[in-house]
């Protein structure tokens, strides 16, 4: 693992947004050990069982895990406050799959391994006005999470190694920076590829003084330091307006996004490259119920054979529940979607239910059909420390990868 050099570490401390702040108390402690008197702990599982059914493999996947996750959080003396949080992902009962690191090839990929690790350990000082400084091991996500996510629909997040700057000085301004040393994926580090090496530089300006919504500027310079992945180190500059407008006295408000971005090759990447993002989507929204429409593009370059990668995102929250665009193909990617959910609203037992259906339409930046998915899911808060959900998505494959069927039954209590 190679360390920050002081250089890019000043350097990255110059501009950027997180939304992983450091926490916040009415009190300040009074001395060290009361910081860890009145810091506060939490205790939480979340059960899985995932069914994976993919065309090529005789038998389906199955697993069955429970996460167990303890975390404490300081209280602030000084300025400083930190965070340790560990987490243990276990199989529970009879489970065939490959988790990508149990040689279980013969399964389809369920990526849940067995893991017992620290997830996050970091310390934040806020002895700056409206600045907060963080350093160590972080669960990150920036804006959407389509450019640097923790992947959280996982039972193992991807968190980085890194230093942080928030400012907030100047009104309606974010802004956060940040440099990523090591990257610790959600296959864990037993895995060849579980955690990157990287010198990764983190840019992002906020701005919600608008009346027509948030702009964000952002940057992302991506620097891998291991040879097999030299392909994915890049840089990527961009901006998105997110928007909504309520419509009258009507109770309807109008949704809408707007995003585009420009990704060149980085450091010793061998492949010379230039291709653009786009994002477009509309909705309405009234009452519990939200219907959208939307274009996702990642685009293309020589002659098909690169395309737009984003390979710290969150990626199971882009482009299908069912995982088959993970890396985008060489000639691009067109994402044609509509999407329809609804939240039960009043009062009674139902009230917090809700319903998603999303409709993909996939194609080649290129031209030429990949397939086309359905994903549906059901979920509900039970109470204040119990939720539930269950999960389907349904890729049907026309040109690109295999069909493929996923279910998920979720059940997670918090302390």
């Amino acid at each position: 693992m190679r360390t920050p050099s002081k250089s890019g570490l000043f350097a990255s401390i110059a501009s950027l947004a997180l939304i992983a702040a450091a926490p916040s108390y009415a009190e300040e402690a009074n001395s060290l050990s009361e910081a860890f008197t009145l810091g506060k702990a939490s205790l939480t599982f979340r059960y899985r069982a995932e069914n994976v059914d993919q065309t090529g493999f005789a038998q389906d996947a199955f697993a069955s895990t429970l996460r167990t996750r303890l975390k404490f959080t300081t209280a602030t003396f000084k300025g400083f406050s930190g965070v340790l949080e560990f987490d243990n992902i276990s199989n529970v009962g009879a489970t065939a799959f490959n988790s990508t690191g149990n040689g279980k090839t013969r399964f389809p990929v369920i990526a849940d391994p067995e893991i017992t690790e620290v997830n996050q350990a970091y310390l934040a000082y806020t002895g700056f006005d409206k600045t907060t400084l963080l350093a160590g091991r972080v669960a990150l996500n920036m804006n959407n999470q389509r450019f640097v996510g923790t992947v959280g629909w996982r039972q193992n997040d991807q968190t980085w190694d890194m230093t942080g700057f928030i400012n907030t000085s100047i009104p309606d301004l974010t802004l956060t920076a940040a440099y990523v040393w090591n990257v610790n994926r959600i296959v864990g580090s037993d895995h060849p590829f579980g955690d990157l090496s990287t010198n990764t530089e983190i840019l992002d300006a906020k701005y919600t003084g608008l009346p027509i919504g948030t702009i964000t500027a952002y940057g992302l310079i991506i620097d891998l330091n291991d040879a097999p992945v030299f392909g994915l180190s890049s840089k990527t500059f961009g901006v998105r307006l997110d928007g909504k407008q309520k419509i009258g006295d009507s109770g309807v408000s109008f949704l809408y996004v707007a995003e585009y971005a420009n990704q060149t090759d980085n450091a010793n990447n061998p492949t010379d490259y230039s291709a653009n993002y786009l994002s477009l989507s509309a909705g309405l929204s009234a009452n519990g119920l939200t219907g959208k429409i939307g274009l996702e593009k990642l685009g293309s370059d020589n002659g098909g054979t690169v395309a737009f990668q984003t390979p710290l995102a969150t990626l199971h929250k882009f482009n299908g529940w069912a995982d088959k665009f993970l890396n985008t193909p060489g000639g691009g990617l067109e994402d044609l979607f509509a999407s329809l959910s609804y939240k039960v609203q009043g009062d009674g037992p139902m009230k917090g239910l809700k319903f998603d259906v999303i409709y993909h339409d996939f194609s080649a930046a290129t031209g030429g059909s990949y397939g086309e998915e359905i994903d549906l899911q059901v979920s509900k808060k039970i109470s204040k420390n119990y939720y539930a959900g269950l999960k389907l998505a349904d890729y049907n494959a026309k040109g690109f990868a295999t069909d493929t069927q996923k279910i998920w039954f979720t059940l997670g209590a918090n302390f």
